[in-house]
């Protein structure tokens, strides 16, 4: 399979020639929503800085007095003030400090990083670019991006972002740029359009195959 390839002014620049098992393998698989909706989950549970907690009973201020004596009243028996029952007191069952990261199995990673560049092969929302040229000014980037119709676009380049081009990319809105490492399911997804270099594509090829 051939993979078409244009430079940053929509310009035919060759194409990328693959095997037919490796291209299957990474671009032409079936979208599985289960699989990239598992692989989501992960990212964000990990992102989570999980520091919500709300007062246990040791955390609520105020005094340790019973309150009044446990029998001859004719009211229920009472041990403190603090105690969820009355206002300002503890709350019972909140959340607590803690990590929501879960683990998940490397070969369904894989496959979900897999699934998402193949699903937006499918879409036909996915481009190779030949290079993203020296370009440092974002209004010359904006304009070359309005030309080619991209509004929300993840660009992926290959060990390392080039420097001066990412630095005009991220004031644009709705534009990431990442490096190979850094290629990931929720970003591909949360992006319409993903554009990879040619570097982008080898270093995928070898990472996934």
């Amino acid at each position: 399979m051939k993979l078409k390839v244009i430079d940053i002014n929509n310009k035919p620049q060759g194409e990328i020639e693959l095997d037919d098992t490796t291209f299957n393998d990474i671009f032409g698989r079936p979208v599985r929503k289960d699989i990239l909706a598992r692989v989501v989950n992960w990212q964000l549970a990990k992102r989570r800085a999980g520091t919500h907690k709300t007062k246990e009973i040791g955390d609520v201020s105020g005094t340790t007095k019973k309150p009044y004596s446990q029998k001859g009243t004719g009211r229920a028996r009472q041990g403190s003030l603090r105690s969820p029952q009355f206002r300002g007191g503890a709350t019972i069952f909140g959340p607590v400090v803690r990590s929501h990261a879960h683990d998940l199995p490397k070969k369904v990673r894989t496959l979900g990083l897999k699934t998402a560049l193949s699903a937006k092969a499918k879409e036909g929302k996915l481009v190779v670019l030949d290079g993203v040229g020296p370009d440092a000014k974002t209004k010359d980037v904006a304009k070359k991006f309005a030309a080619l119709g991209w509004k929300s676009v993840l660009l992926i380049e290959g060990k390392a972002v080039t420097e001066g081009f990412a630095r005009a990319a991220r004031n644009i809105p709705h534009v990431d740029v990442l490096p190979q490492q850094g290629a990931n399911v929720y970003d591909i997804l949360r992006r319409d359009t993903l554009v990879l270099t040619r570097d982008a594509v080898q270093h995928l090829v070898e990472r996934l195959k």
